[in-house]
């Protein structure tokens, strides 16, 4: 068992790895994920961190993105296949379903987007989403 000084972030962090394995708190943050997955042409990237059996997501979306451009050419799928549900921090994003229905995503909004879209950055201003059910395989090459 790890002892650092109580009052440091990583006593606190300790405290929560370990309450965790007996079924209570966790504690992740985004500034040091388990994984980053970053997008074709340094188009911003995919934070995640597993808490408990789960993955969650933070998406950075720089200006210019687009899932056919900057996604599809790693996971080879003809639309995205994940499932999102998640809140947008900043920024807005468009989804356009295979069947052509579409919408549009801002800082507030949150967001359902079924299997079977495409999906690009509104504007200049890059886009911050969290994701909490499409992260495990997105972004990742199939």
């Amino acid at each position: 068992m790890i002892r650092v000084a109580k009052s440091s972030c990583v006593a606190r962090r300790v405290e929560l790895m370990e309450a965790n394995m007996a079924g209570t708190l966790e504690c992740k943050h985004f500034d040091q994920p388990d994984e980053t997955r970053p997008f074709k042409d340094h188009m911003g990237h995919l934070d995640v961190v597993t808490i408990g059996d789960r993955c969650v997501g933070r998406g950075v979306f720089e200006p210019g993105w687009h899932w056919a451009e900057h996604v599809k050419p790693i996971v080879g799928t003809h639309s995205c296949q994940a499932t999102h549900t998640g809140y947008v921090v900043e920024g807005r994003m468009a989804v356009k379903m295979d069947d052509g229905s579409q919408t549009e995503y801002g800082p507030g909004d949150a967001f359902f987007m079924p299997p079977g879209h495409d999906a690009w950055i509104v504007g200049d201003k890059r886009c911050v989403l969290i994701d909490f059910t499409g992260v495990s395989q997105y972004a990742k090459p199939s």
